[in-house]
């Protein structure tokens, strides 16, 4: 059996303002770079191959919670978004025109202009996935977790989806014949020690 823990970049400006991101190399806010240098993995994540999507946001945070330089991961890219890219949801929700939907109506199929499906992400990370050989953290995306969470739990990306995805934590899945959650999914980072006292 091989461990994954996926966890989801630290927050951008773009998060904060409610911006689709996708592909775009938004960096890491300042304030969030700052959360994360104080975070750490938890101790039976600490030795495991560290992953990054290609984009500086998930290489950053990769970096400030492991104090080492991931290995880049083409695969571990964001979803592209395409012609919602920069955009706000609530501004495409509004527009009838835009073909956008809400999460919860989506489908595997579903495809932004332009852009990819969650289909098409699953068919660039399962060859990533079918190639692990041991177990790994891998820093990337939303777009990314829930491809992977989705396959896990078996969820058609219709209907409210069997998990959420919060910051600053781990969504351990374990890599047998097929991929499954493990027992906890959510670990949480863990505040790095203060430096002993001179």
């Amino acid at each position: 059996m091989i461990r994954l823990a996926i966890i989801r970049h630290g927050r951008t400006a773009w998060n904060r303002d409610g911006r689709i991101q996708g592909r775009r190399d938004i960096p890491l806010e300042a304030d969030a770079a700052s959360e994360l240098a104080g975070l750490c993995l938890p101790d039976p994540w600490q030795h495991a191959a560290l992953l990054s999507s290609p984009l500086h946001r998930a290489m950053h945070t990769a970096a400030l919670i492991s104090g080492r330089q991931p290995v880049i991961e083409p695969a571990l890219i964001e979803m592209d978004y395409g012609d919602w890219e920069g955009q706000r949801s609530v501004d495409l929700g509004a527009d009838p025109d835009s073909g956008f939907r809400h999460l919860p109506d989506w489908g595997w199929d579903y495809q932004p202009p332009s852009g990819e499906s969650p289909a098409q992400v699953w068919s660039r990370l399962a060859p990533w996935l079918a190639d692990l050989r041991e177990d790994t953290v891998a820093v990337c995306h939303i777009g990314v977790m829930r491809a992977l969470l989705a396959v896990a739990y078996d969820w058609p990306y219709k209907g409210v989806p069997p998990f959420s995805i919060k910051r600053n934590s781990l969504y351990c899945l374990e890599l047998t014949e097929r991929l499954k959650p493990a027992d906890p999914l959510r670990v949480r980072l863990i505040r790095q020690e203060s430096s002993a006292a001179l």
